[in-house]
Formats: C-alpha cells, sequence, structure tokens
C-alpha cells in the first residue's frame, strides 16, 4: 500500500526529455501564473549539487497537450525569477502572496 506522502511526492514529479533523448527526472517545486501565462519552477533530482531551480514556460502545443518551454527572453525569465523569490520569501515569512 502507498501512503498518502510517497503518493504526494510521485505527483511532484515529471521526466523531461533533453533533444539527445536522454531522460532527466525533475521535483515540480510550483506553477506560477504571471500575466495569463503559466510558468513549472523544476528542481533536478539527479547530480544536482547546486540545487538550482530551472524555470520553464508551460503552453500548449498543436495537439492540445501542455509542453514545456524554455524561456529564451532574459526580461521575461527575470519577471518570472523575481516573482518566484518573492512566493519562497514570503512562505518563509508565514505570509500570504
Amino acid at each position: 500500500m502507498v501512503d498518502e506522502e510517497s503518493r504526494m511526492e510521485e505527483e511532484n514529479l515529471i521526466v523531461l526529455t533533453d533533444e539527445e533523448g536522454n531522460e532527466h527526472e525533475f521535483e515540480v517545486l510550483d506553477i506560477l501564473e504571471i500575466d495569463n501565462s503559466e510558468y513549472a519552477i523544476l528542481l533536478p533530482l539527479e547530480d544536482n549539487d547546486e540545487e538550482e531551480a530551472i524555470i520553464l514556460r508551460i503552453d500548449i502545443d498543436e495537439n492540445g497537450e501542455e509542453i514545456l518551454y524554455e524561456i529564451e527572453d532574459d526580461d521575461e525569465w527575470e519577471m518570472v525569477a523575481e516573482t518566484w523569490q518573492k512566493v519562497v520569501t514570503a512562505g518563509k515569512n508565514g505570509e500570504a502572496f
């Protein structure tokens, strides 16, 4: 029997495949909605000495499936990173964001 905590941990995991076909496992830390766009904050689970999260934009592809894209615009990336930092800081202080 799978306990509730284990099930919740499994639900927060995602496997992404890179251009070379290699699979990488991530923990989904959060999903942010900013200006009608959604962003996934992901923490790599393998060989991650720095424990630095990555940010990917969530969009819908031509088949109606959710797909994650790298953020190429520096201003957009900074906006999402700053918002995520505010969420983390507010959470540490017990505040609502």
